[in-house]
């Protein structure tokens, strides 16, 4: 049975179904994050363009929008479960096939399998949340959920890159096979089968009910904002960690503490703020200032040209080795950690929004596909137009195109939503603001 809404995140964790739940959302996000950083590794080994590396995002996200939209049609009139334990194997041979690479053609098609595996794990697990969650705290799941996606997403930027430094790329993914492997028996052992049940296939997801979605104000004004502001978000993610080791030479353990500034006050900070959404229910606000916080620490990134006049270069000695952090590491911590705070507002509110208009038209999955490929759009143009825009300007031109687009995106956002009531036929309680 689902947890009641009194009490803080750590509660969650003594439901076994929640606990399954999370460790897939720890599986994912470790292997996304550990492998963005050997993306920047595998940049620096085949001497890529701004364009090709452009392309280590575009490849992962244009399988992902073909497939969303059927996959939350076959998520709601199936058995969830089900999915989540294909999602997770299918993961386990993404790891396999990135130890067996030997070219960037190899690369660009291992993040064609990945971003199918990402999109399963990420989909369903969303919308189990959604669905099992008590209809007072689902806020509090969700960013609970979030906020353990962000947790292992931090160590895999630490103990990810760690490896990677140490040991290469074969450890590292026999490392990411482990942790899979157990996300996949807690799914098989603890969670109920068909979670959320299964939707009447002449109501769910099907062509009438996503137009019903995108006929509600709120749905609306977040796919045109998810549109515009993926295409800065996806850069950031993608051209960080690269820009990192090509410009700066900084090391993957490093970089894996620079984008561990963003996952440190994200996993602080997302179920205490979902909590907060919870009460107050004005989602627009909290998704606007997140959107314009990310766009302020998108803006800081290429400064770290110029951090060797405010920061020093530390070395670091253990064990008898050292590692030197050079100025530029600081202050690309910095902007990381910014880009968190701004994704605790946004993501708790957003997701809630999604949920609980997915409610309404027995479609959460549905809902969530919508979301999801409205995030696809921008990730698949996003790292291969500003990779061009980089290869012709300079990192500053990049970097800040990206930052207008996500400025733009949440202004624009503000203009266009307003909070609704039910649909006359609604299939759930009327949801908060």
């Amino acid at each position: 049975m689902a947890t009641g809404s009194s009490g803080g995140s750590l509660r969650l964790f003594r439901d076994r179904e929640f606990l399954a739940l999370a460790s897939t959302a720890f599986a994912r996000a470790q292997a996304y994050s550990t492998i963005l950083i050997a993306l920047a590794l595998y940049a620096d080994l085949f001497d890529t363009t701004g364009t090709v590396e452009g392309l280590f995002g575009t490849a992962f996200a244009v399988v992902q929008l073909v497939i969303v939209l059927p996959m939350g049609r076959w998520i709601d009139l199936n058995n969830s479960k089900r999915f989540l334990l294909i999602g997770l194997l299918l993961n386990i041979v993404v790891f396999v096939g990135f130890s067996l690479v030997q070219t960037v053609e190899h690369v660009i098609f291992m993040r064609v399998v990945q971003g199918i595996g990402a999109s399963i794990l990420w989909i369903t697990g969303s919308a189990v949340v959604g669905e099992i969650s008590p209809d007072d705290s689902r806020g509090l799941w969700l960013g609970t959920y979030n906020q353990v996606g962000a947790f292992s997403s931090l160590a895999g930027d630490v103990f990810g890159g760690l490896l990677l430094y140490l040991y290469g790329f074969q450890l590292t993914y026999a490392v990411l096979i482990a942790v899979t492997t157990f996300a996949t028996a807690m799914v098989y052992l603890n969670l109920r089968d068909n979670p959320g049940g299964q939707a009447d296939p002449d109501e769910a997801t099907g062509v009438e009910t996503l137009r019903n979605l995108l006929d509600r104000t709120a749905v609306r004004a977040l796919v045109i904002f998810r549109l515009a502001f993926s295409v800065g978000k996806m850069a950031v993610i993608i051209f960080l960690p690269i820009y990192a080791r090509t410009e700066f030479g900084i090391n993957p353990f490093a970089i894996g503490g620079i984008l561990a500034g963003g996952k440190l006050t994200k996993s602080l900070l997302q179920g205490k703020v979902g909590d907060v959404t919870d009460r107050y229910g004005t989602y627009r606000y909290f998704i606007f200032l997140g959107a314009l916080i990310y766009g302020v620490g998108t803006g800081l990134i290429p400064l770290a040209e110029y951090a060797h006049r405010v920061f020093p270069a530390v070395t670091l000695a253990a064990a008898g080795s050292t590692m030197t952090l050079p100025p530029a590491f600081f202050s690309l911590f910095l902007a990381y950690a910014v880009l968190g705070v701004g994704d605790s507002f946004r993501l708790p509110a957003s997701m809630a929004v999604f949920v609980e208009e997915g409610e309404y038209f027995d479609a959460v999955a549905g809902s969530m596909s919508l979301r999801s490929i409205a995030w696809k759009i921008g990730q698949v143009s996003g790292p291969v137009a500003v990779g061009f825009i980089w290869d012709r300007t300079s990192v500053f031109g990049a970097f800040w195109t990206a930052a207008g687009f996500i400025i733009l995106s949440s202004l624009v956002f503000l203009v266009l939503y307003r909070s609704e009531g039910a649909p006359e036929h609604a299939l759930s309680a009327t949801p908060g603001d």
